[in-house]
């Protein structure tokens, strides 16, 4: 049985989606964009900035699942720019350690609202 997953302080879903679903031990979270939950607008800054909001979004729905970024086996990484790859590897690795989750990257002609980045996650829940 699916089982919805929010959280407060972590933006609402834009569209017909969930923000993350736990099914038996595994979570599956939609992709993320650099929304600041408090305002719902998106963050101020360039790729650094977008990458931290959306992994702090990340981590409040993690934790509302009583996970963290150690439970996470597997990212997808959509990007506008890969030019900006090194930019926002540095961010990413900041929040996770070995052993990384599996990753794809992928360029995308453009992503909601505009944003630079969008990260999902799947993750193995304890």
């Amino acid at each position: 049985m699916k089982e919805l997953v929010t959280a407060a302080g972590v933006p609402a879903a834009i569209g017909p989606y969930s923000p993350a679903v736990k099914v038996g031990n595994m979570l599956f979270l939609s992709g993320s964009i650099p929304l600041d939950p408090a305002t719902g607008q998106l963050v101020d800054g360039g790729i650094k900035e977008q990458t931290a909001r959306v992994l702090d979004n990340i981590q409040g729905l993690l934790a509302a699942a009583g996970a963290d970024f150690t439970n996470v086996v597997r990212t997808t990484v959509f990007m506008v720019d890969l030019g900006e790859f090194a930019a926002m590897n540095e961010v990413y690795a900041s929040y996770f350690a070995p052993p990384y989750p599996a990753r794809s990257t992928v360029q995308v002609v453009k992503l909601p609202r505009d944003v630079r980045v969008e990260i999902d996650v799947i993750a193995v829940l304890k």
